[in-house]
């Protein structure tokens, strides 16, 4: 008998709007406490405590104690793509996410999906880097010759990532464009760098936000 957790379980953790609201707050790859989850959920803190206990007991939460606080994390970015994979089939399906916000454009825009670029600026730089040769995108997505060299002239380790244990190129499909844009260490690498190059910053929530200068970078290195 297989004592781990079954896909009804886990559907059962993430089903309860107020657990899908807090799994939703952490998909931009920051740690935050029970307060701010309950918060974002709109629960109490004891309710959300609770939850956050199941979401810690199903493997889905990852706790880290720093002084007199408690700070909750996604276990993993598998956790972040089976949300942003369940968005876009609630979003087909014709369903309403049951909190809305001033950030829903700007979220379709730009934003974290844990640690990687998603949203329309997500899917455009995917096609960009797939038109350029950079990278084959076929039923799985892989790196080219010339993307490798490309990468490495752009400030990215590509050997260092290729030698670690997570995947280089992954597909992540976009919830709100339905279609892929860039996972794995490379995404979360490339998202790094152009944070770092201030093409793009991060702004409330998982929003991310281009400079002005960094608008004009991005469209003349990743045209549509």
């Amino acid at each position: 008998m297989n004592d781990g957790p079954s896909i009804a379980s886990i559907a059962a953790l993430i089903g309860d709007p107020a657990r899908a609201n807090i799994l939703t707050a952490l998909m931009d790859g920051r740690a935050l406490t029970v307060s701010e989850l309950a918060e974002a959920a709109g629960v109490t803190l004891q309710t959300a405590s609770g939850h956050v206990s199941k979401l810690t007991e199903g493997g889905m939460l990852l706790a880290e104690k720093q002084g007199r606080h408690r700070y909750l994390r996604l276990s993993g970015t598998d956790v972040a793509q089976v949300l942003e994979q369940l968005m876009g089939l609630a979003q087909r399906a014709g369903a309403t996410r049951i909190r809305t916000g001033p950030n829903d454009a700007a979220l379709r825009q730009a934003r974290v999906c844990y640690d990687h670029l998603a949203g329309e600026a997500g899917v455009a730089l995917f096609r960009a880097l797939a038109a350029k040769g950079l990278i084959v995108d076929g039923q799985a997505v892989a790196l080219t010759g010339a993307g490798r060299a490309w990468f490495e002239g752009f400030g990215i380790p590509v050997a260092a990532l290729e030698k670690a244990r997570r995947p280089v190129c992954l597909h992540c499909l976009d919830w709100s464009e339905r279609r892929h844009h860039l996972a794995g260490a490379l995404g979360s690498a490339l998202l790094d760098q152009l944070l770092r190059r201030d093409w793009l910053r991060r702004g409330p929530g998982r929003t991310l936000q281009f400079t002005t200068a960094g608008r004009k970078a991005f469209a003349a290195e990743f045209p549509a």
